[in-house]
């Protein structure tokens, strides 16, 4: 199991913070990365909610593993290579005064022989950058002039 951990100070509460995350279907609103987003389930806001997400070419489904309000949102990843067995994004806000803590960590499972572990570690940089930018739209978006 590989981990990949990113964090970032937002400029905003956490209730703010929480707000965006969990308009789950609007991901493609903030985060750079992402070409579109919809729902495929009826429900947006608990576990089992489901998403397709576009990214380029790829089309990927994340499902809601944990749902903590105001904390914590956890999604599993289906839709990438074969060689990936699973892939989890965990996203954490922690007040901090004014401003919000924002930790997004990436597990991912690519199987336990050094083969497979390499393989890990290459897709772990490929979705460190990932998390990178989706922080980054995150704090851009929350952080915008409303003027």
């Amino acid at each position: 199991m590989v981990e990949i951990v990113e964090r970032r100070t937002i400029a905003r509460q956490r209730d703010d913070v929480w707000a965006a995350l969990a308009a789950f279907d609007d991901i493609s609103t903030w985060a750079p990365n992402v070409d579109h987003s919809c729902l495929t389930t009826e429900q947006a806001d608990d576990i089992g909610a489901t998403r397709r997400v576009q990214v380029g070419r790829n089309a990927m489904l994340e499902e809601i593993v944990d749902w903590q309000p105001g904390r914590e949102l956890a999604y599993s990843i289906t839709g990438l290579p074969p060689v990936v067995r699973s892939v989890t994004n965990t996203w954490r806000i922690e007040a901090s005064g004014a401003n919000s803590e924002v930790t997004l960590m990436s597990r991912i499972d690519t199987g336990p022989r050094p083969a497979q572990q390499l393989v890990g570690r290459v897709v772990g940089r490929v979705l460190g950058k990932a998390s990178r930018d989706m922080l980054g739209g995150l704090q851009r978006h929350l952080e915008k002039d409303p003027r």
